[in-house]
């Protein structure tokens, strides 16, 4: 069944990171990535789960919290999501970036890896 995700650039003052996001139901399930999109689609990149995030945000673009960033959406598509256990996750992301298959596997606690699959 496939459902949006989205990929947010977050610039603030203590710098940039991405976040991925994968519609789950009712929430975005959230990975906060240490590359841009363009690393993920070329290899292998870390990330973090976070806060579940609400639907809203597949559109959001504009300031962060308290006015001390912005946000602005790099990436958008269709994704095809399945988990194995609760380590891993398969993705067919169809977006302008990420197009393939890829793999989000718990390496510890809250830290991943996001993968492009073989």
């Amino acid at each position: 069944m496939s459902s949006r995700f989205v990929v947010q650039e977050h610039t603030t003052p203590q710098g940039v990171h991405w976040d991925l996001m994968l519609e789950t139901g009712e929430v975005l399930m959230t990975f906060r990535l240490a590359q841009p999109p363009e690393a993920v689609s070329q290899g292998t990149v870390r990330a973090t789960k976070i806060f579940d995030h609400p639907l809203r945000f597949l559109t959001y673009e504009g300031p962060v919290q308290k006015g001390t960033g912005r946000v602005r959406i790099v990436e958008r598509g269709v994704c095809d999501l399945a988990q194995e256990g609760e380590a891993t996750f398969w993705l067919r992301l169809q977006g302008t970036i990420l197009r393939g298959e890829f793999t989000l596997t718990r390496t510890e606690g809250i830290s991943w890896q996001l993968a492009r699959s073989p």
